[in-house]
């Protein structure tokens, strides 16, 4: 596999070795001690998928104190997927890394802990798939909105579809119960 490093060092993006001829493709997905030596250690406890449809902005999410690491990627379809650093104290604070998924390159992002997620769909539909290092603990739920301006997505799609919950997330510098560097 084939890492590479982005903007934000916790931030990784992951490109499986594929193998494919005229039968189709095989592509390891995950190997825990070759993840490992990439910082990702963290045994995962939940898989999640999701289907969305074109124009479809889920995000920005994540949890505190009961944090989650989140290895993601697309089995169908193209999506832009986005990690904001929201580590109060971080040198990052505020700072996102964007990067576009599809079904023919498999890349995955490593979302570390303490970094908020998002993604919106740009093909007609997407399926969605992410491994947690953390069950999903609804009570730690933190959003924040999608197009706060001081963190300035460019999330290439105008008027998403978004969920209520989204739609009326707060400002990042309104968010109260953020990680602190260091601690997640």
């Amino acid at each position: 596999m084939n890492v590479i490093a982005t903007e934000l060092p916790e931030v990784l993006i992951i490109e499986p070795k594929m193998f494919g001829d005229q039968r189709g493709f095989f592509l390891e997905t995950y190997q825990s001690s070759r993840y490992a030596e990439h910082g990702i250690g963290r045994p995962f406890v939940q898989d999640n998928l999701s289907r969305s449809e074109r124009g479809v902005l889920r995000g920005l999410h994540l949890q505190n104190p009961v944090a989650q690491g989140k290895l993601v990627t697309v089995l169908r379809g193209r999506v832009l997927d986005v990690a904001v650093d929201v580590r109060v104290g971080s040198p990052n604070f505020g700072r996102h890394v964007a990067v576009e998924l599809c079904e023919e390159k498999r890349r995955q992002l490593w979302v570390p802990r303490g970094f908020a997620h998002g993604f919106v769909v740009l093909s007609e539909t997407a399926d969605f798939f992410y491994k947690c290092d953390n069950p999903y603990s609804p009570k730690d739920e933190i959003a924040v909105r999608w197009n706060d301006p001081a963190i300035g997505i460019d999330w290439k799609v105008t008027n998403p579809l978004l969920s209520a919950k989204d739609g009326g997330a707060p400002l990042l510098e309104e968010v109260t119960d953020l990680p602190v560097y260091g601690r997640v």
